[in-house]
């Protein structure tokens, strides 16, 4: 019949709906829209930051390092999944070496210059070979996690195999506070710097750094949890495997007045909060620099997105400590 419009097929509407819609609502599942929803928050479009390559740094003793550096949890296989008993497998499954590879080639291509690593056999065969078969460059930040006596030796270990700092893990640094062992933490720090490379000492409880504050300790940095409670699954009254920063505001408040250098950690609540978000919320409320994990795909958006927060200026009451 004349003038009689045909219904587009299913494959055509498709195309067409993938073709307008913008690239962060296309990616978008239905349930991450309802996540958006219940937060009162909507897609962030990542920023148009220019030319790839350009990452701002910032310097930690003798070591320019870009301000957004590589975690390391998935290299070794780890992924924080809450409730979902699959995720670290699946993870394994799809982060073989190649992957690995690829995902530190695009951190270099994208100007991230800088990971921080686990120390363990995954770690000391990927970087081996990276560096040495691959023509990487990435610099590596060990974290030392090992009971107190042994933490000296396993970062002598990291140092001998081409880190260029280490650090004392979140979860250790919490517990040599919680009993009064603060003393390890700053032996820690000066032995690293013997050995000619910098030291950290890393926490999740906003007490951590002021134990160390209070006994004097200066590390060359803090690794630091800082993230926002505005996501779902912090509402539940256990901690569980979901929430690393239980006091965002008195960190943000007490790191105002803390000269080390500060890498904010879990930025993004293990994949919880939106980069754009959780990005501006660590770099505005203090941190220098943001840890993030990452997946081969994630790379250049996340880089795009701190160059554009970067560019349009932060706005800190935390001077820029490195």
């Amino acid at each position: 019949m004349a003038g009689t419009r045909r219904k587009p097929s299913r494959r055509e509407f498709l195309t067409k709906a993938v073709v307008a819609a913008p690239a962060g609502a296309a990616a978008l599942s239905l349930e991450e829209k309802s996540l958006l929803a219940a937060q009162g928050a909507q897609a962030p479009t990542p920023p148009n930051t220019g030319a790839a390559g350009k990452m701002p740094r910032g310097r930690i003793g003798k070591l320019d390092i870009s301000r957004m550096i590589c975690g390391g949890n998935l290299t070794s296989g780890f992924a924080h999944s809450r409730d979902l008993v699959y995720v670290s497998s699946l993870l394994k499954h799809y982060f073989t070496d190649d992957k690995v590879f690829e995902t530190w080639r695009k951190c270099e291509e994208c100007g991230i210059n800088t990971a921080i690593l686990r120390l363990d056999s995954q770690v000391l065969g990927l970087t081996r070979k990276y560096w040495n078969e691959r023509g990487g460059k990435l610099q590596w930040i060990a974290q030392i996690k090992t009971s107190e006596k042994n933490l000296t030796a396993d970062a002598k270990k990291a140092i001998d195999n081409g880190a260029v700092g280490v650090y004392v893990q979140g979860g250790v640094g919490d517990y040599l506070v919680r009993n009064g062992k603060v003393d390890v933490l700053g032996n820690f720090v000066e032995f690293a710097r013997r050995n000619g490379v910098i030291g950290g000492i890393g926490g999740h409880l906003h007490e951590v750094p002021v134990a160390c504050e209070k006994a004097g300790i200066k590390p060359d940095f803090y690794m630091k949890t800082l993230h926002s409670g505005k996501y779902w699954s912090a509402g539940h009254a256990e901690e569980h495997d979901n929430i690393w920063c239980r006091k965002p505001e008195q960190t943000i408040e007490f790191m105002k007045k803390v000269e080390q250098p500060w890498i904010a950690f879990k930025v993004l609540a293990a994949g919880a909060i939106r980069p754009t978000s959780g990005f501006k919320y660590a770099l505005g409320n203090g941190a220098d620099f943001i840890c993030v994990g990452m997946f081969d795909f994630q790379v250049a958006e996340d880089a795009r997105i701190l160059n554009g927060l970067l560019a349009e200026g932060m706005k800190r009451e935390r001077p820029w400590r490195a």
